[in-house]
């Protein structure tokens, strides 16, 4: 079995700007949808975003949000706060995960945007359309990646080995 799907993910925050077809939208929502669930709940919807201002006022909305005013769509997460906040918020991890792996599957790139503080995620769910009992607080930029810019990465390259991360209790 090869993991080079996954050991290949990366985030992409640089975009070209062809679009992303109806066709490799719906492959990534499908994959999104069938993540697994805490007792299948499935406590996320999909907000679909293209608009240009939109996107330029979501990326406005976090330290790291961004790339998303470059992306040709933006999934946002809304997820259902009524329900178990740590189960519902993992489980969304869960989606988001899927959506990008089809999407690097497709050929397309993504990076996740988290909007924090609370004032940024209440915009952002605002932004979405969305109402209680949901709540934006991820969204996930998709396109075609556009060559990366020259220079010295801000973020250290590369993974730890599996010996640092790995604590084996008897």
């Amino acid at each position: 079995m090869s993991l080079e799907l996954i050991k290949s993910l990366r985030a992409t925050r640089v975009f070209t700007a062809e679009p992303v077809t109806r066709d490799q939208l719906t492959a990534v929502l499908e994959a999104a949808r069938w993540a697994g669930s805490a007792r299948n709940r499935q406590p996320w919807r999909f907000v679909v975003a293209g608009d240009r201002a939109l996107l330029r006022e979501l990326s406005r909305l976090g330290a790291y949000a961004g790339h998303l005013a470059g992306a040709p769509v933006v999934v946002l997460l809304a997820v259902d706060a009524s329900l178990s906040t740590q189960d519902a918020e993992f489980d969304a991890g869960r989606a988001a995960q899927n959506l990008m792996l089809a999407a690097h599957a497709l050929g397309l790139g993504s990076c996740p945007a988290s909007f924090f503080p609370a004032e940024n995620a209440r915009r952002a769910t605002e932004l979405a359309g969305v109402r209680e009992p949901w709540h934006v607080r991820t969204a996930v930029s998709l396109g075609r990646p556009a060559p990366a810019p020259r220079g010295v990465p801000a973020v250290p390259q590369g993974r730890l080995p599996l010996s640092d991360l790995v604590i084996e209790r008897p």
